[in-house]
């Protein structure tokens, strides 16, 4: 039932070749058959894990790309099915976050809430977009058991592969060849990317147009990282976080009792309205602002927040987030609260201080989430190898230089009729807040032609939203419910 091909020109290695060499084949693939029932409809794929090479300008390869590639069985008519391209983050994050706990045929073993249960491992994921899309799942360089070659020293050169231009360069013309080796020219094509991988889509969605002629049906930022919006102190940034707040101290019970008594999505829209047209204009006006202002300005925020006011003024309106995770529970069992989900709480050494010792959300998941995918990949996928998989890859310093993908992603869409958008976000995430997607959004096309465009889905849940099983299946329909929808169908691509 499992199958091992090697493509051409490769020297079949046993295990033990891997660990005498401890290297990473450039070109190699292993396919497996599988099953899965998704909405209660058994489906058998075909599960292809491997790697492919990056070549540079001479035809030599500069890198091993490991990716895992699923296929629905028994499909007529494969050039209408649509292609799923699947990133994670970081930068230097692998694929492993939405491969095992979103997207894909199989899932962690957590509880409905997103934490990690004993004995590790993966079961059916019932909820998987794989009934409607084949999907890949890509690990860029020095991520997952991707690697540059060689490795590491100086012959390395790191200006190909880590800054967000680079990045968006290579992986297109790697796009190129995957799509061509799996005769997937004709196909719907879509590209998904969470936390960083936000900026890597809007990149790569000028990029494969630009460089490659590869015309996209749908771009999806799940929890996207805009750093035009992160690495910056203007009022904009400090002001958008103020939604977070509020949804976070809701989830608490932290907020006053006229706003804890409605619904989540009741606070949501007063706090927003509140956030662009009062908060980011007192930002604004820094130390010019009057007292009675800044005083009215600090109390609402202290309403919104469950923080005391004089705090809020002893920040001058401008709040830290890792202020927030370390104080807003402090007199609520002292806890801290986590930076990707704050439904997450942790045990600092001390209660004082402005920033939490450590992350209990991403503790929390890389429980389950490492010997998850060591054991998929190695003994359902058969990828046997003695190369570390890189949950976190060494890919810094990182080119943060030149960037336009916002303008990027604004051009494919124009040049493009069939570009649509999704962007996905989770209340209770505090590293990329769902306000600063729905602004990001806003800021893409400030024209507002194309507004229609675009789509937005929020979720009761941080960062990671699908680890919460209710989540994880309304996520999932709402990518399932924007392919079928974005599909051509006939319609030409004009104005």
């Amino acid at each position: 039932m499992k199958n091992i091909h090697l493509l051409l020109g490769m020297v079949l290695c046993s295990s033990i070749a891997f660990a005498q060499n401890r290297k990473i084949p450039v070109d190699t693939t292993v396919t497996t058959q599988h099953s899965v029932t998704i909405n209660g409809v058994n489906i058998n794929y075909t599960a292809t894990t491997g790697t492919q090479p990056v070549w540079d300008e001479m035809g030599e390869p500069i890198a091993a790309l490991h990716y895992t590639y699923y296929t629905r069985n028994n499909v007529k008519d494969r050039a209408s099915r649509p292609l799923l391209i699947s990133f994670n983050g970081g930068p230097g994050s692998g694929s492993v976050w939405m491969h095992l706990a979103y997207t894909g045929p199989r899932i962690l073993k957590i509880d409905d809430e997103g934490y990690p249960v004993q004995p590790y491992g993966v079961k059916e994921n019932p909820f998987s977009v794989l009934d409607v899309t084949d999907i890949v799942y890509v690990n860029p360089a020095n991520t997952g058991y991707s690697r540059t070659i060689p490795e590491t020293g100086e012959k390395v050169d790191r200006e190909r592969f880590f800054g967000i231009n680079a990045d968006t360069a290579y992986l297109a013309e790697w796009l190129n060849t995957f799509v061509t080796r799996n005769n997937r020219w004709r196909s719907p094509k879509y590209i998904v990317g969470e936390s960083y991988g936000g900026t890597r889509v809007m990149g790569l969605s000028l990029a494969l147009q630009n460089q490659q002629w590869m015309y996209l049906n749908g771009v999806i930022m799940v929890s996207p990282a805009d750093y035009r919006v992160f690495r910056t102190e203007d009022p904009v940034s400090s002001a958008l976080n103020l939604p977070y707040f509020a949804a976070t101290a809701w989830h608490h019970k932290a907020l006053p009792s006229a706003l804890q008594g409605k619904d989540l999505l009741e606070v949501l829209p007063e706090v927003e309205d509140y956030t662009l047209n009062t908060l980011l204009p007192a930002i604004a006006k820094g130390g010019f602002i009057a007292n009675a202002e800044k005083a009215a300005v600090a109390k609402k925020m202290a309403y919104y927040t469950g923080l005391k006011e004089q705090d809020i003024l002893d920040h001058n309106l401008d709040v830290p987030t890792q202020f927030f995770w370390k104080a807003l529970m402090k007199e609520r069992g002292a806890y801290t609260m986590g930076r990707l989900d704050s439904r997450y709480l942790g045990i600092d050494k001390q209660v004082f201080g402005d920033s939490p010792d450590y992350s209990p959300e991403l503790t929390s998941w890389l429980h389950s989430f490492t010997p998850a995918i060591n054991y998929y990949l190695q003994e359902e996928l058969n990828f046997k190898t003695d190369i570390k998989y890189n949950m976190f890859g060494p890919v810094h310093p990182w080119n943060n230089d030149d960037d336009d993908v916002r303008d990027n992603l604004r051009q494919a869409m124009a040049q493009n009729p069939y570009l649509n958008v999704l962007v996905q976000s989770g209340y209770y995430d505090g590293a990329c807040t769902y306000f600063a997607a729905k602004y990001s959004m806003s800021q893409v096309d400030p024209s507002g032609r194309m507004k229609d465009r675009f789509e937005f889905k929020g979720y009761r849940s941080g960062h990671m939203m699908y680890l919460r099983r209710e989540d994880l299946q309304k996520a999932n329909d709402d990518i399932r419910a924007f392919i079928v929808r974005t599909q051509a169908n006939g319609k030409s691509a004009k104005y």
